[in-house]
């Protein structure tokens, strides 16, 4: 096996088999704000089937995402039993939230691709890769140049990204 494959292996079970280093990871991420610029992927394996390179305008994002169910804003105007569910089921799966909470910080840059990097009772890590269309580093990339193009650059709100087309149902 070579090394990402057991590095796969690895992630399977991550809180077992170093509980300590997850707890402190997980302590420390809590306290940190919720969109967080990274030095390098927490998952390299999983970055690197992706479509990440260390290399040039290529950018590490973790996002934080409030688990559990979203909520109705407040009922206004009128009293009908049909306007007093407060609860709302979203067609968006998490990731694609963060997704879209991280194109909006970062204008410049487009969304690649994320995955799931933790998860505890009350929130989902993701981290996101971001790419930066107008660096010449990336232009002349033939694997990533195609997201140099006008029509790519707000991939994530149309539901282009991996996470939006499984929320769309295109999957299969």
């Amino acid at each position: 096996m070579g090394l990402y494959q057991h590095v796969r292996e690895l992630w399977k079970k991550p809180q077992a088999n170093m509980p300590a280093l997850w707890r402190e990871r997980l302590i420390q991420w809590r306290q940190e704000p919720s969109t967080v610029r990274v030095e390098r992927p927490t998952r390299i394996d999983r970055a690197r089937s992706l479509g990440y390179k260390a290399k040039q305008g290529i950018v590490i994002v973790r996002q934080r995402v409030l688990r559990g169910g979203h909520r109705r804003q407040q009922i206004k105007g009128g009293r009908r039993p049909k306007r007093f569910g407060t609860r709302l089921n979203l067609r968006k799966n998490y990731q694609q939230i963060a997704e879209e909470r991280t194109q909006k910080k970062f204008v410049n840059l487009t969304v690649l691709n994320s995955y799931l990097v933790a998860r505890d009772g009350k929130y989902y890590w993701y981290e996101i890769i971001l790419v930066d269309p107008d660096h010449p580093v990336i232009k002349s990339d033939e694997n990533l140049n195609w997201t140099t193009k006008q029509k790519n650059r707000s991939r994530v709100f149309h539901g282009q990204t991996s996470a939006g087309r499984k929320g769309r149902g295109l999957r299969s």
